[in-house]
């Protein structure tokens, strides 16, 4: 027991800390680089008379800005202070932890060509499927007050002009967001390594014996609470499928962990109500769910 809670307290520790720098290093660059940024332009193209295309254009941003789920969120909360339709914002959310061009090299070199197309096609429309519902239904509303005021276009002007001044902006406004987020990344990460160093490892040896139909969305289940990038999750799930596990749940759990994570829903609490959360989650779920059930369907 003692050896049990000595792991999870160095996980905590690992976790904390790698989340903490990260999130402090994609919220400054992020800070900094939004003077320079012409929101005007893209808040035009996302918010043009074709939704359809603002919504693709939030897919798209996601996938040239590979973050983990929980670096989504600083960005996430400069498009909606700078009011980029909540259609796409929410397209960004769910396609920028799951679509990274070296991710996807690395998938098509592990496990070929054929199901990283699957995947890709998969999490990008179901991505754009959820950001339309999400709207359509006026998810909007359960969005709280954002947590950094958004700059005003002079502001912007005078930034981009004075690197220092930029420089002194950006770190005033990593350290608000930061101590507003704080105890969240922490709650989180306490309780993310709790899962991780206490869930049995024979628990998915015995689970892939069972029948994929109902063991995918118990893989979605599984995946969504843990704190996982990409970049970790692949030679995990490559040793899951050595070891015999299925593809299709391995997917799954590959999705619901890279899509959602219990530290990246605290953080969202801050900025969400919880009806919108609970939405996110069951959101998640559904697109690893149906993406393994795809896998199934064509390895079948």
């Amino acid at each position: 027991m003692p050896e049990v809670v000595t792991k999870i307290l160095l996980e905590f520790l690992s976790l904390s800390k790698n989340l903490l720098v990260l999130f402090v290093g994609i919220s400054f660059l992020i800070s900094f680089i939004q003077a320079y940024v012409p929101f005007e332009k893209l808040e035009k193209w996302m918010g043009g008379k074709n939704p359809l295309l603002g919504n693709l254009a939030g897919a798209i941003l996601g996938f040239i800005t590979p973050f983990c789920s929980c670096s989504t969120i600083p960005l996430l909360v400069t498009m909606l202070n700078r009011n980029i339709p909540f259609q796409a914002a929410m397209t960004y959310l769910f396609t920028s932890p799951l679509l990274d061009p070296w991710i996807l090299a690395l998938m098509a070199y592990i496990y070929g060509v054929k199901v990283t197309i699957i995947y890709t096609v998969a999490t990008f429309i179901f991505s754009m499927l959820i950001g339309w519902y999400l709207d359509k239904n006026n998810y909007k509303e359960q969005v709280k007050n954002v947590i950094v005021k958004g700059a005003l276009p002079e502001q912007d002007q005078a930034r981009r002009k004075d690197i220092i001044l930029n420089l002194k902006e950006s770190i005033k406004e990593t350290v608000d967001l930061i101590r507003s987020v704080l105890v969240y990344v922490l709650i989180g990460a306490f309780i993310g390594a709790i899962i991780k160093e206490a869930v049995p490892t024979n628990f998915l040896t015995f689970i892939s014996d069972q029948n994929q139909w109902w063991v995918i969305p118990l893989a979605a289940i599984i995946g969504v609470p843990l704190y996982i990038r990409l970049s970790t999750m692949m030679p995990i799930a490559q040793a899951l499928l050595v070891n015999g596990f299925p593809l299709a749940p391995t997917m799954a759990l590959l999705i619901g962990g890279a899509g959602a994570s219990l530290p990246e829903l605290i953080m969202l609490k801050s900025i969400f109500r919880k009806k919108l959360v609970g939405a996110f989650v069951v959101s998640v779920f559904l697109m690893a769910t149906f993406s393994g059930y795809l896998f199934l369907i064509f390895e079948l």
